[in-house]
């Protein structure tokens, strides 16, 4: 008898189609994603018989238990939830801002049908996409006009291009920063057709070194506020409002590039002063640009205040077009700005603001509720604590300061488990449905509850916590 050839033994694409058990992977990522992911199995199959002819060819199921593995690992891939335990309110790995629940609310009412973001209900004619916030923000910021594209970093750019393309623009060279991704001040500038002249030093910069570079071919002068860097000591730098005045003697615009930005005094929450679009405008700015997605608390943007006649110039720009946002951020960004008309509630209605000001004490209750059932999880495996620890606020805002917190440490007990270390712990958490991000520092997994106010968000999913899983 002839012995039986292995590659007859493999299932056809048909056969795997019609099983039982591949059906719900089909109604979840389609009969086609399917279909093209079992012909890859059946070739891959068909080289390692071919390689080794005497290894027995996969069963149905076998290669069905193949196929379920690859799909939910593309299944956790994509974009979702996750618990922001890092310590680090707005983390930019992790989406800095969250949003406030009226702007999810109405993300979701808007983007189930046609919307007027380009319709004026009044006149029946195209209209501006920026109406809407733009009025919220002057309203807010006290500035004549406003205009909104995809980030701060473009924000510098579409002002930069629209205002200074073939010219020259002084800065400071202790303002000569990077803004985060390795995009610098330096390269935005040549990347808008301008030219930078550095005046000062990097420590110390005068209002003479500005006047200095002043001549005919200088467009601008311009701040850039350093958020996410400090320089202590021998330092000096120019008020702002010397810096303005001198760019009117000399009939040039003053452009003030706030970085993270935000529209209210911290300080009155207990947290640190940080300048505000209306600061910076009563100080002469003509143009004042910031983020939406940090201090803020609000969608990715870029916003840009001041002299209407500048904003018409940044809104006539082509680039502008390529920086604009979509429907969903207008949407977002609108419904924050509106709770900023009720400072006194704001604390409560704005995550990020809550976030950053929750004292140490009320972080206590989900510390104990988590510690409690951790400890019952990881008993064998690792050491829980409490412990006193320190976030920061994230995203280049504020970076020296931190605000006492409350966290968990947990300590892989490495005498009873000596292959199990922190990171594969950490593995374990991120592999949960709902992936628990903290950070590693001296051997220890640390939990910090700041940005938890609900514990079960934590309880009702440690019983998926796999302390076996694989290294990555």
């Amino acid at each position: 008898m002839s012995p039986v050839n292995p590659m007859a033994q493999l299932p056809g694409v048909d056969r795997l189609l019609n099983a039982t058990d591949i059906q719900p992977l089909i109604n979840e990522f389609g009969r086609m994603a399917i279909t093209d992911a079992i012909r890859t199995l059946l070739t891959e199959s068909r080289q390692r018989l071919i390689v080794d002819p005497g290894s027995p060819p996969p069963n149905i199921g076998a290669m069905i238990e193949t196929l379920t593995v690859q799909f939910q690992q593309e299944r956790r891939s994509r974009l979702r939830p996750v618990l922001n335990l890092t310590g680090t309110v707005l983390h930019t790995n992790l989406g800095r801002a969250i949003l406030p629940a009226v702007a999810i609310d109405n993300l979701i009412r808007v983007s189930h049908s046609a919307s007027n973001l380009e319709f004026d209900l009044t006149t029946g004619k195209r209209g501006d996409r920026d109406t809407s916030v733009e009025a919220l923000i002057c309203q807010i910021t006290g500035a004549e006009a406003a205009t909104v594209v995809n980030n701060n970093a473009a924000a510098v750019l579409l002002v930069l291009q629209s205002l200074g393309h073939g010219k020259e623009i002084p800065v400071s060279r202790g303002e000569l920063v990077e803004i985060g991704g390795s995009f610098r001040i330096p390269e935005i500038m040549t990347s808008s057709g301008c030219k930078l002249v550095e005046v000062g030093a990097t420590n110390r910069t005068h209002l003479q070194d500005f006047a200095g570079a002043i001549n005919d071919q200088t467009a601008l002068l311009m701040k850039v506020h350093t958020s996410n860097y400090e320089i202590k000591g021998f330092t000096a730098s120019v008020p702002e409002s010397e810096l303005a005045t001198l760019a009117h003697e000399h009939g040039l615009p003053f452009v003030n590039d706030l970085g993270s930005g935000t529209l209210i005094d911290l300080s009155r929450f207990g947290l640190p002063y940080e300048p505000t679009a209306q600061d910076a405008l009563t100080a002469g700015a003509d143009l004042v640009t910031f983020s939406g997605d940090k201090l803020l608390g609000g969608p990715q943007a870029g916003i840009v205040v001041g002299r209407k006649d500048l904003i018409d110039r940044l809104k006539a720009s082509p680039l502008k077009r390529a920086l604009r946002v979509d429907k969903m951020t207008m949407v977002a960004l609108y419904e924050v700005l509106k709770l900023y008309r009720h400072p006194d509630t704001l604390q409560q209605t704005l995550p990020t603001l809550r976030y950053l000001s929750r004292p140490a004490d009320a972080m206590m209750p989900v510390a104990h509720a988590v510690h409690a059932a951790l400890q019952e999880t990881l008993a064998g495996v690792a050491d829980v604590d409490i412990i006193d620890c320190m976030s920061q606020i994230g995203s280049g805002s504020l970076p020296l300061e931190r605000l006492p917190s409350k966290g968990l440490a947990i300590t892989p007990c490495i005498d009873a488990n000596p292959s199990y270390p922190v990171h594969q712990l950490a593995l374990a958490f991120r592999a949960l449905p709902l992936p628990m991000i903290g950070r590693i520092h001296d051997g220890q997994l640390i939990f910090d509850v700041r940005t938890l106010e609900d514990a079960s968000l934590v309880l009702d999913q440690l019983s998926c916590l796999s302390l076996s899983a694989p290294s990555p």
